[in-house]
């Protein structure tokens, strides 16, 4: 019989874990947390100091039973949830759910799901931290305090069903405020220069870049100004008046911290925050792998620390000095910044493979296609961060015509470095990758031609969630596992919709955001958010009481409340009107959302009770017939692209089509990943979205 009992929280694990242990341990999981505050009410009393009010979770009875059981069995106790605040606080619950007063009960934590990390674990159990504890009961009061404060307000005030919370209302906001960037922007109007210039010993034309006068840059502002450089720089001798060769360094990546890959994957991957946390939930939870049995492949996922084991930089450079050599191997390690909490660097490691050794092209038979595709991530990026930085040859040329400057520059790769395995995909391409060798001061260049480009500024870019999370992590709003959710829920809300990777704000979210300035403006603020994630820190770290930040936080909601139920006005907030006319009264239906999303409905409800499934156009035509592209599913709820007649028509595509005609067939495109790639199957030809 078992003497011991670990309890973990995810079924996932159970497998992996017990297989680490042997027979003497009994391994089970508490499904997440066992007790949180009541769903039929605020759950937090202000009368008795805030006192949270836990219950048991619906549904949990017969699992609590089980795990007394085997509790009452075990001669100690490991509680073995997840290395966070969170995880903490399930530890904690589990001890009074599970009545665990008297026992030998201790808290284990691993950061990777690895037999020796497991095993190492409880030779080093502690007691549970309640510092982290009362971060987490603080975090949750105050989120329930603002849902179940300011939730009513809206459906008073808007529609029922809408919520808000702490840190989806500043992420709403700073969509917003974007929305509102890119309505205000006026377009400026700017030209380009670029002279074409014969040298001895080049044996193609360099290509000279205006950059100003003599007494420093001009920027051309329209087309009268740039005929005027023109015509006055084509009767000037073009010379050199400088040339400068130097080296650089392109350095490393850092590791991955839970936004980062957030981020990467989005941008890489396609990934939404949401599927690129449920991926590698199950890369860190145990593959089976084939020879191996079931291990975890990736260490902890949600970290904001990019420190990395000592073990883990040994067999790193053991491991990239064998396969790619000695002078591709780092010494150093990354330093952590921004970071005041000497336990959150201890507890924590950045996002890595558990085994360097356990390559992508080893386990691929063992993987999904997604699961593929992140590990691949992860270990590329890893991979590189222990890798030297790329070496570049730099010549930067500064060219006279007249009182007028031109300058060239080109640089040259003479060490690969970490880009042998790993390229950022923000990371712009190098100039020509070549050498100016023989071009000296004093030297006397001819015209060959002059170019000349008209541009206008850009606005601000769209927030996607790759940017949006970014944005959210720069300035220090919610922590790395709030960030798929929050995302999750303003699109899940209609808030925000997503289109073309892009968020776009609705009608009902700037109601909604309007409200929340108006009457909670310090709820939205992101320097307020922002200061009580530091306040939730400083709990983490033993520095403040948690009550102390509700004591403080409570009396000001609780006015503006009031002050909202009584002065804000209502906002009515009407169906979109489709094209689609309803076939039995006549009357434009409009566009509901249901549980399983968009639907048809008769505006002339309850009279006419006609409904239509929803087909959302993606503004593309059908290359077959002509007609619309809509969005479909099969009946498993996969997502596909498919004409509007239906069975009538034969197209059909898996990946999302785009106005883009192939630069060699004139076939539609579709998009792959951050790439455009021909939908003709005998050309396949991929570009880049420069739309």
């Amino acid at each position: 019989m078992a003497k011991y009992l670990v309890i973990v929280e995810s079924p996932a694990k159970v497998k992996t874990i017990k297989k680490f242990l042997g027979p003497n341990y009994e391994v089970m999981a508490s499904m997440g947390h066992v007790r949180d505050l009541p769903k039929s009410q605020i759950g937090v009393s202000p009368e008795n100091d805030f006192d949270p009010k836990y219950i048991t979770i619906r549904g949990k009875g017969d699992l609590i039973a089980s795990l007394r059981k085997e509790a009452k069995k075990a001669e100690k106790i490991y509680l073995a949830t997840d290395p966070d605040r969170e995880g903490e606080a399930i530890s904690w619950h589990l001890t009074y759910a599970l009545k665990l007063e008297g026992k030998k009960v201790y808290r284990i934590t691993f950061n990777e799901i690895t037999k020796n990390a497991v095993k190492e674990s409880l030779k080093h159990p502690r007691e549970i931290d309640m510092d982290l504890v009362d971060a987490q009961q603080a975090r949750r009061v105050l989120d329930r305090m603002v849902g179940y404060g300011i939730s009513p307000v809206l459906w008073a005030k808007v529609k029922r069903g809408l919520s808000a919370g702490r840190v989806q209302s500043v992420a709403l906001r700073l969509i917003c405020e974007r929305e509102d960037e890119i309505a205000a922007f006026i377009p400026e109007e700017y030209w380009t220069v670029d002279a074409l210039l014969n040298a001895k010993g080049e044996k193609k034309p360099l290509t000279a870049h205006f950059t100003g006068d003599e007494n420093g840059k001009i920027t051309i502002g329209s087309e009268k100004e740039k005929n005027r450089i023109v015509d006055e720089v084509k009767k000037e001798t073009f010379e050199i008046l400088e040339v400068k060769k130097g080296e650089r360094a392109r350095k490393a990546p850092l590791p991955f911290t839970t936004s980062t890959l957030q981020q990467e994957a989005g941008k890489v991957l396609n990934f939404s925050t949401q599927k690129t946390m449920r991926i590698a939930q199950q890369l860190y939870e145990g593959i089976d792998i084939k020879g191996e049995g079931t291990i975890g492949v990736i260490t902890y996922l949600r970290t904001d620390s990019i420190r990395i084991a000592d073990e883990a930089v040994a067999s790193a450079k053991e491991y990239i000095t064998d396969n790619y050599g000695k002078q591709y191997a780092r010494d150093d390690v990354p330093e952590q910044k921004g970071k005041s909490s000497k336990k959150i660097q201890d507890a924590h490691e950045a996002i890595r493979p558990t085994d360097i050794a356990r390559t992508p092209t080893a386990i691929k038979d063992s993987l999904s296609r997604d699961q593929l595709r992140l590990y691949t991530l992860i270990w590329n990026r890893y991979t590189a961060c222990r890798m030297s930085d790329a070496a570049y040859a730099t010549t930067n040329v500064k060219i006279g015509a007249g009182k007028y400057r031109f300058s060239v520059s080109a640089s040259k790769c003479t060490f690969d470095g970490f880009m042998k395995v790993y390229k950022e995909s923000d990371e712009k391409e190098v100039t020509d990758n070549v050498i100016l060798t023989d071009l000296e001061k004093g030297m006397k260049l001819s015209i060959k031609d002059m170019e000349d480009k008209q541009h206008f500024t850009q606005p601000p870019a769209h927030f996607t969630e790759s940017s949006l999370v970014k944005a959210l992590e720069e300035q220090g709003i919610g922590r790395p596992s709030t960030y798929a959710p929050t995302i999750t829920t303003i699109i899940a809300r209609r808030y925000v919709i997503k289109e073309d990777r892009n968020l776009f704000v609705t009608e009902m979210g700037e109601a909604v955001n309007k409200i929340m300035k108006e009457a909670f403006p310090s709820i939205v603020d992101v320097r307020f958010t922002a200061n009580l994630e530091m306040l939730l820190d400083n709990v983490e770290e033993g520095e403040i009481n948690w009550k102390t930040i509700i004591r403080n936080f409570y009396p000001d909601l609780e006015s503006a409340v009031k002050t909202a139920e009584e002065e804000l006005a209502k906002v009515e907030i009407k169906d979109e009107v489709s094209d689609v006319k309803c076939d039995q009264c006549g009357r434009m239906m409009v566009i509901k959302y249901g549980p399983h999303g968009k639907f048809l409905a008769c505006p002339g409800f309850p009279e006419c009770r006609n409904t239509k499934p929803y087909l959302e156009k993606i503004g593309v035509a059908c290359p077959v017939c002509g007609k619309d592209i809509v969005i479909r599913k099969t009946k498993k709820g996969r997502t596909f692209y498919g004409c509007e007649s239906g069975a009538d028509c034969t197209f059909m595509s898996w990946q999302r089509p785009v106005n883009v005609k192939c630069e060699k067939c004139g076939s539609l495109m579709v998009r792959k990943g951050s790439k455009l790639m021909c939908m003709n199957e005998e050309c396949k030809h991929i570009q880049e979205d420069n739309r």
